[in-house]
């Protein structure tokens, strides 16, 4: 894959996260007391988890063309890093 490619492949997918995780935010102001804790804190984690997505992809698009390999390592581990959160968080509040 070259680095356009992964740029918008990268791009894609922390667009979705935001909106994943705005609908989760939507969801906590919906839930119980008790449960709006839970969620918040799920939320918070989430949005430190993209954040950090963030920044791994703001390198890869500052690199040039040969070294952005280099850093497609650190995005490809808070890429699985933030599905899983994802994961976890729809299964417990979807």
């Amino acid at each position: 894959m070259d680095k356009e490619t992964y740029e918008k492949k990268l791009q894609a997918q922390l667009d979705q996260w935001q909106a994943e995780i705005d609908k989760l935010q939507a969801q906590a102001r919906e839930a119980a007391a008790d449960m709006q804790g839970k969620y918040h804190e799920q939320i918070r984690d989430l949005r430190e988890r993209r954040d950090e997505m963030e920044r791994e992809y703001r390198k890869i698009e500052a690199a040039s063309a040969e070294a952005w390999q280099d850093f497609k390592t650190g995005a490809d581990k808070a890429w699985d890093d933030m599905a899983a959160a994802m994961k976890t968080a729809w299964g417990r509040f979807g």
